[in-house]
């Protein structure tokens, strides 16, 4: 039979996600890495004791998961759908009433670059989507992407082999609804090879306690060289 969602279940899910202290948790954990119940306890602003309540329903709900290592827990987005899911909430939530008071450097650092679950997102990564359909890489559409032929080039050049996967439940790339930028981002395996390819070559660095991202010297180089995208737009 097939796996009929009731109109319940989904008040059920919405409802977990609502709740700022977990809502606050699952944000956290966009960053794509996994953190500790003193971690997420800190990000939602409660106690250890309440923490550990919210994380009992995040896992039944399976919108986390837990991953052990020693006597260590560690708790991580249960899935991209789930990431999928935030994402398109952020989005949603940025469109609502403007906002009266000024931006901090905080906001804006995250606005510049930073991840999302385990891509890019922010004016870098939109800048980056621009750019690589500007120079038929990639074909951007409403939803979704194509990498071109030559596009497939351009990323093995830059040490990003793509393997066709038939058994893959990802899809190889598609567009992400940028919530600050309000305009797409690229995902799916595509997105998250060239967050990594940038993080392995010290292009970007994660700062700590936070999704945002430096851009070093190196990247600001290897982006207007490779990408033909200059830093100082951003």
């Amino acid at each position: 039979m097939p796996n009929f969602v009731s109109a319940n279940r989904i008040a059920e899910v919405a409802a977990l996600i609502g709740d700022a202290a977990r809502a606050n948790m699952l944000s956290a954990l966009m960053g794509g890495h996994a953190l500790t119940a003193g971690e997420l306890a800190r990000h939602a602003g409660v106690t250890p004791q309440t923490t550990s309540g919210h994380l009992t329903k995040l896992l039944e709900a399976e919108l986390v998961a837990l991953e052990r290592q020693g006597r260590h827990r560690y708790y991580r987005i249960a899935s991209t759908e789930v990431a999928q899911a935030m994402q398109a909430l952020m989005s949603l939530a940025a469109e609502g009433p403007r906002r009266h008071y000024p931006v901090g450097p905080r906001e804006e650092a995250l606005r510049r670059a930073r991840t999302c679950y385990d891509h890019l997102a922010g004016r870098l990564a939109v800048g980056l989507a621009d750019a690589m359909a500007a120079q038929g890489f990639v074909q951007i559409g409403e939803g979704a992407a194509l990498v071109t032929g030559e596009g497939r080039r351009f990323l093995a050049g830059f040490g990003i082999a793509l393997e066709e996967d038939g058994r893959a439940r990802r899809p190889l790339c598609r567009t992400c609804l940028d919530w600050s930028e309000r305009r797409p981002h690229l995902a799916g395996r595509v997105g998250a090879a060239l967050l990594q390819r940038m993080l392995t070559l010290q292009w970007l660095a994660r700062r700590p306690d936070s999704r945002a991202l430096r851009i070093l010297p190196a990247g600001e180089d290897g982006l207007a060289e490779i990408f033909r995208l200059p830093v100082d737009q951003l």
